[in-house]
Parts: structure tokens; sequence; C-alpha cells
């Protein structure tokens, strides 16, 4: 239990010091936001600062903090350390400098900013690379939201029932103004998924019933899947996710004031660290052994265990509550991947969103696309977005630093994102090199590569920081 405690406590500790050092280094000023000077009533919209933390939360805490937890939890309290650490030191930092810069350039999208600071070229890519992430990840955040909630209901509402119940919600949620529905239904969500999370965690800690083991540096995965690169891809949204990228453009667009930043964007991220804790200490206070979580997983899936420590921990009626959080979460991301995506084709095209007809236009295929997709295993998803997502969160942790570089007196702050880009970078092409839906290349030759590949990208940081 101490190790827990102790990791709230930097958590905390982290929010104070490094994030006022992120603050620092970006230098908020008193300029108009996109809310106050474009306002369009659709997208750039003026929201109080309490609404828009809530909006962001639930935006990044997808399935990602929850089931990636427990999947990563499969290494032992280890984990601890990247959720405590990426958070702090790379994720907290790639959320709040995303959101900023984006605030900056009229609430433009990773894509757009992506072509601003490292070229043409990188814009290209970015363009699609992130509507493929985007309509993965929405895609995902249908499958297992449907899965939990015909868990939960007679057979007759099964599966195919709530995935289209779910894909109607995501074509009004993509399309209706933000401030209509998702403004309005978030802090309700929001609410729900922190008191589900504390009540996870009272009962991990103070029931007696449960044992939350103390750190160890010791790889506990019964598979042996390594720790490096598996464990920092498998936890994303509660360390570093890309896919935050895509959506902190999307609040920036409603934050009234630079100043508001830290609070919203860094501080949603160490909030969503305090809950992937939560379930990666869960899992494996419930199960005993990271064994036996391991085999849970392989029976009932990630959907399952999570009904199954919520009510067993919470009781009939928490675990009604914890399941309802879990099922917001998902849904709550997946609408604004495809809302994040149809901004991204928005921009691509030049069509204006006033207009709900050019609204359709984008919405209708996007949404086509995510219903095929959910013909696919959920495992081979999850596996694909993983790797997405880590490298889109390099990439803008280079935007970022990018940023930084041509910002003057701000340049040397650029490390607070050159290092943890450096050391996504590695990460990124290890696990490609590696994984099955990749090269399944060995270590021997997938580590080396990992190293060169990181080093050259942090050599020609260093080279332009120099000419700057």
């Amino acid at each position: 239990m101490v190790s827990i405690i102790l990791s709230f406590i930097v958590l905390i500790a982290g929010y104070l010091v490094y994030g006022k050092l992120a603050e620092k280094a970006f230098s908020p000023d008193d300029r108009a936001t996109p809310a106050v000077a474009i306002n369009d009533g659709v997208d750039c919209v003026p929201m109080k600062p309490a609404k828009a933390f809530l909006v962001q939360l639930l935006n990044i805490a997808g399935t990602g903090p929850i089931f990636g937890a427990l999947m990563g939890a499969q290494f032992g309290p280890v984990v601890f350390l990247w959720i405590v650490f990426g958070s702090i030191l790379a994720g907290a930092v790639h959320d709040y400098m995303s959101g900023m810069i984006s605030s900056r350039h009229e609430g433009s999208s990773i894509a757009e900013l992506s072509g601003i600071y490292l070229g043409r070229g990188a814009k290209w890519v970015m363009r699609i690379f992130s509507v493929v992430l985007l309509v993965l990840v929405g895609t995902v955040f249908v499958t297992s939201p449907a899965a939990l909630l015909a868990r939960l209901t007679p057979s007759t509402l099964n599966i195919t029932f709530w995935t289209a119940a779910i894909l109607i919600y995501y074509v009004l949620a993509t399309m209706m103004p933000v401030d209509k529905l998702i403004g309005r239904l978030y802090p309700i969500f929001g609410v729900i998924l922190i008191v589900m999370a504390l009540g996870i965690l009272g009962s991990s800690m103070f029931s007696g019933k449960y044992t939350i083991p103390e750190l160890t540096l010791h790889n506990l995965h019964p598979n042996g899947e390594a720790v490096w690169p598996f464990m920092f891809v498998t936890v994303a949204c509660g360390a570093i996710s890309g896919f935050h990228a895509t959506q902190s453009p999307m609040v920036a667009k409603c934050i009234t004031s630079e100043k508001q930043g830290r609070r919203i964007f860094y501080g949603a991220m160490i909030s969503e660290a305090v809950i992937a804790l939560v379930w990666a200490a869960a899992g494996v206070a419930f199960y005993g052994v990271t064994g036996g979580l391991t085999n849970a997983l392989a029976d009932m899936g990630q959907s399952g265990v999570v009904y199954e420590i919520s009510t067993t921990m919470l009781g009939p009626i928490g675990g009604v509550l914890a399941v309802v959080g879990v099922v917001a979460c998902p849904i709550t991301s997946g609408d604004t991947a495809f809302r994040s995506a149809r901004l991204i084709l928005a921009e691509w095209t030049g069509l204006e969103q006033k207009s709900i007809k050019k609204r359709l236009i984008i919405t209708l295929p996007l949404l086509a696309v995510g219903a095929v997709l959910t013909q696919l295993d959920f495992d081979v998803l999850w596996r694909h977005f993983s790797w997405s997502n880590q490298t889109l969160a390099m990439i803008a942790l280079w935007v970022a630093t990018a940023y930084l570089i041509r910002n003057g007196g701000r340049r040397w702050y650029s490390l607070l994102t050159a290092l943890p880009a450096t050391f996504m970078s590695a990460v990124s092409m290890t696990y490609i090199l590696m994984a099955k839906e990749g090269f399944s290349l060995g270590a021997t030759v997938a580590y080396p590569a990992g190293v060169v590949f990181a080093a050259a990208c942090f050599g020609l940081y260093v080279f332009r920081l120099v000419q700057a």
C-alpha cells in the first residue's frame, strides 16, 4: 500500500512543480483565445474552466487508462513507475503543449501544426496518420462499451444492437455544437468516473480483503513479455497518448484564457494517471497475482474483468455506478475521436463547418468506416491502435519542441519536450520492429535500432537548437 500512496503523492507534486515549469516554458498571456476571437457557435465556443476540464478529462480517459492499465498490470507493480513518471514528464507536458500551441493557431489540429513546425511533408503524413488513428480509436471505443452493455442487458439487446445505438449517438455528438451535447453530458459522466475510481480505490486499500503489492522492478508478466518496449505501449492513455494530441485542440477552441491551460490540459492528464493507477492496483490486488489477472483477461476479456472487479468490490449499487463509468468513459472518447477526425478533414478539404449539410458530408462516411471496422477482432484493433497512438505522441512532442525552439528565449526549455520525444522515438521504433503486427524481429536487432533512431532524432534536435 505504501507504493500506491507514494505514487499519488508524486503525481500531485508533479502537477504543482513540473506543471508550473511547463507553463513557464510556454508563457501563457492575455491574448484572445479561439473561443473569444472566433466563437462560431459550433466548435469554437466559450466554456467555464471547470466544464472545460471535465470535457478534456472525458475526451482523453477512454478505455485506455482502464483496459490499458489492467493489461499493463500483468507486468507487476513496475507499471506504477511508468504511469507516474510517464504522465508527469511526458504525457501531461504533451497534452499541455498540444492544447496551448493549438490555441495560438486558432485551434488548429495536430496535423496542421505539424505542417507549420515540421514542414509540408509532415503535415500530409500527419493528416493521414491522425485520421486513421482517430477512426481506430472511435472504433475501439464502440466495441468495448457495446460488449459490456450487452453483458448487462437482456440477450435481445446484443452487441450488434448496442454497436448501432452507439454509432447513432456518435453521429449526433460529432455534428452538434460542442456545448449542446458534449458540454452538457460530460460534466455528469465526469463525476461518475471520479466517484467510480474513488470507490474502486477505497475498496482496494481499506476493505481488508485485498493487498496491493509493493513496488518491484522485476518483470512479473506470466508470459514473459518484455517490459521494454511492450509495457510502454500497452499503458498509453494512463502515461502518454498521441490520441490526446487530437483532443487537446478541440478543448483549446473552448478555453477563454491561456492561463487556464495548466489546470485543464496538464491537470486532466494527471487525473487520468490517477485513474490508471487505481485500475492497475485493483487488477493485481483483486486477482492476487499477475497470472490470475492474465487468465481472467484471456477468459473474460477486458470488459468482463472490469465487470467482475466492479461488482465484487462495490456490490450491486456500487458495481452499477462503476460499470456506468466504464461505459461512459470510452463512449465519451469515441465521440470526440470522430469529432476530431471531422475537424481535421474539414481543415484538409477546406469545407466550412457552420453548415449542417457540410458537417454531414464528412461525418457519415467516417462513421460508415467505423461501423465496418467494428467487425474486426478487438485485440487486433487495440494492437494497431497502440503503436499508432505512441507514434503520434512522439511526433506531437517533436512539434512542441520545434515550437519552443522557434520562440526565442524559450528555446532551451525545449528540453522539456525533446527528452520525452527522444524516449518515445525509441519506444515507437523498437516496438514496431519487435511486435507481431510489425516486423517480428528479435531484441538483438530491435533494441540497437531503437537506440540509433532515438539518437539520430536527438542529434537533429541539437543541431536545430544550436542553429536557432
